[in-house]
């Protein structure tokens, strides 16, 4: 199964801020640009480059006139159940791809063997997270990658199954990481992992807390409450 991505630019939004990760610069889903358009034009705006592309699920991050996402692809002679609800052992690949803002052209893509369990198997779930020159991009079956984001060159990697010992839940890892200061914060699962925090730059584990069947869905966020930062599972 394939999608079709199109990035709809208007000459306004070409010097336009950054949308960096899930929901955006302060991950909070507010765009505080100016002259924004209260209505499109009648036949839409103008489409500037459509790219084919995998299935998935990952929004778009913007960052430095790059795009960056995420999708799969099907192994050849492999199809996914036709109940979407259902389990089954589905080869592949999943990819990180970074693209040209102005024209969409492949700036670079890492791919990587993904075979999937979960329901809902199209593909990926975790929009990447731009920041300092890095990308930090979260596959459906727990593949943690960071990346040069000039390159895609990999510069660490978890597989949270394997350092974890967890489970790929149901609907697959879909918690967007959470980049706070020099903290990677993910929901991994396994015994006292369902939260963990990698050194952003490293991948060193930081920290690990919580225990529960399965770690979720909702991306963690920080919030502050009297003084105080907190983190929401």
């Amino acid at each position: 199964m394939r999608i079709l991505l199109l990035l709809l630019l208007a000459n306004a939004t070409l010097h336009a801020e950054d949308w960096p990760q899930w929901l955006g610069p302060q991950r909070d889903s507010v765009w505080r640009e100016t002259g924004i358009m209260d209505t499109f034009p009648a036949d839409g705006p103008p489409v500037r480059w459509r790219v084919k592309i995998g299935g998935g699920y990952t929004g778009p991050a913007v960052a430095n006139g790059k795009v960056y996402l995420m999708d799969r692809q099907v192994a050849e002679k492999t199809k996914a159940p036709g109940n979407a609800f259902a389990r089954g052992v589905i080869p592949g690949t999943e990819r990180v791809l970074c693209l040209n803002a102005v024209d969409g052209s492949v700036v670079w893509e890492h791919r990587y063997d993904c075979t999937y369990t979960m329901s809902y198997s199209t593909g990926p779930r975790c929009t990447p997270v731009v920041r300092d020159g890095k990308v930090w991009a979260l596959g459906a079956e727990g593949n943690l990658f960071c990346l040069d984001a000039a390159n895609g060159k990999v510069l660490w990697s978890r597989d949270f199954k394997k350092d974890f010992s967890a489970s790929t839940p149901m609907w697959g890892f879909a918690g967007h990481p959470l980049l706070d200061g020099q903290r990677l914060i993910c929901l991994c699962g396994g015994p006292g992992s369902v939260a963990v925090a990698f050194d952003k730059d490293s991948g060193q584990e930081l920290w690990r807390s919580l225990d529960a069947r399965e770690p979720g869905y909702a991306p963690p966020t920080m919030i502050e409450v009297g003084g105080t930062k907190q983190l929401i599972l």
